[in-house]
């Protein structure tokens, strides 16, 4: 489990507190519980169970999640075309929402019941602020469900904690706010106060949301092999929606009652141009590291290896046996998947480097998808899963002519030399 990936998961919850479903109904929770009684300990031990309760309804769905899939139906549940379709479409649905095309919510019935069982609880034990955080996160569903979505699909890479952790993560970063207010109620009145800008955040939020459905249509590119959303195609719809969301935020410049407001616009769209150049330059070809891992890779069936471009043997474990026997080499194993997005991250920010291109050029290369639809892709896993005890994607293996391992390396690294150093150990047998 990579330290990225809790920081991923903590400022996604932080995000979430700025979405219009949840901001606005911070200072009214607040005031709720700071004003209890008027007395501060209820308060305060409601805030806290409130926010467990909220801790609980989040790590609950993650735990069915992984209770129903396990840890290889993660991996594959979260690679399935027509999931990461679903999901696409979940996003556009969602973007619309917060466009304004259309309102969507849960059903007032559930919500309802919930505020009933809550109510009657408080009145009896501290039973009804856990069921109240409950419910609080059922109301803020419309717009942290696309963020909660991404965060473990990321996280189902083979490993049934990793959404868990995933998800305590999350809505500790997500509840924590709301309980350290109620601590300190007076440093809620420093809030600023819904308005204008809440609509305006709600609109850029939107653009986001259609620029990460694209991303999850592109998952399902490379799993089909439709070959219609490539990096290229992917960066230019990315380009377009900044401009997109620059034009939106100057339109009303002119109009704005403050010079505050008009001063954030115009930051904020010199920040979303600025965004639209930077990605124009990876249309280009210039690599962009920051992002590299959320999209396609350049070359699906070759890697970038220091001045040329080594083959990789592509699903065919066999085949690059009987080369290293004939070769007198050594195999390097990358065990990967289509939408692996610390798979792409090595591949663009360590692969492509020389010095680690002169190690690999010394192996024979086999690629082995774990995550595609059909019966190969399966025994892969199954092969992966037996012979080095997880199917946690990305995972590298050296190993001899005969099958023997060598040397494991399983994760994600952003250091150089420890990826040389693994190599380097495998070849020498240390």
């Amino acid at each position: 489990m990579t330290s990225g990936f809790i920081w991923l998961a903590a400022t996604t919850g932080l995000i979430s507190l700025l979405t219009p479903c949840v901001f606005p109904m911070v200072p009214v929770t607040i005031a709720y519980f700071s004003s209890e009684e008027h007395r501060r300990a209820p308060g305060v031990k409601g805030a806290i169970l409130f926010g467990l309760g909220i801790v609980s309804t989040f790590t609950v769905l993650a735990l069915v999640l992984a209770g129903v899939f396990g840890a290889a139906g993660l991996n594959r549940f979260a690679a399935n075309p027509w999931v990461n379709v679903a999901l696409a479409a979940l996003f556009f649905l969602f973007a619309a929402n917060l466009f304004g095309w259309f309102e969507f919510a849960i059903p007032w019935r559930i919500l309802t019941a919930a505020d009933n069982v809550a109510r009657k609880a408080s009145r009896a034990s501290s039973l009804g602020a856990l069921v109240m955080g409950a419910t609080f996160t059922l109301t803020a569903v419309t717009c942290t469900a696309p963020l909660v979505g991404t965060l473990l699909v990321l996280a189902a890479r083979g490993s049934w904690a990793m959404p868990v952790v995933g998800m305590i993560v999350y809505s500790t970063a997500f509840a924590l706010p709301f309980v350290m207010l109620a601590m300190a109620p007076r440093f809620a009145r420093l809030l600023p106060r819904s308005g204008e800008w809440i609509h305006t955040l709600r609109v850029v939020i939107g653009f986001l949301e259609i620029g990460a459905g694209f991303r999850f249509l592109s998952n399902a590119d490379l799993v089909l092999g439709w070959g219609l959303f490539t990096r290229q195609a992917l960066l230019l719809v990315w380009v377009a929606l900044a401009i997109a969301g620059a034009g939106y935020l100057l339109l009303p410049v002119r109009m704005s009652a403050t010079r505050m407001q008009s001063g954030g616009r115009l930051i904020a769209a010199g920040g979303a141009l600025a965004i639209a150049a930077w990605l124009t330059a990876g249309v280009r070809g210039r690599p962009l590291p920051q992002v590299e891992a959320f999209l396609p890779p350049r070359a699906p069936l070759a890697i970038a290896t220091g001045a040329r471009s080594s083959e990789w043997m592509l699903n065919d474990y066999e085949g690059a046996l009987t080369a290293a026997r004939n070769t007198n080499k050594l195999v390097f194993v990358d065990f990967t998947g289509y939408t692996c997005t610390n798979c792409r991250w090595m591949e663009a920010n360590i692969f492509s480097r020389p010095d680690v291109g002169a190690q690999l050029d010394q192996f024979v290369l086999a690629r082995l998808y774990t995550d595609g639809d059909g019966d190969i892709y399966e025994r892969q896993q199954q092969f992966q899963e037996t012979t080095f005890g997880t199917v946690a994607l990305p995972l590298y293996a050296v190993v001899d002519g005969d099958g023997k391992v060598r040397g494991t390396f399983t994760g994600l690294t952003r250091d150089p030399a420890e990826f040389i150093g693994f190599l380097r150990r495998s070849a020498s047998g240390g």
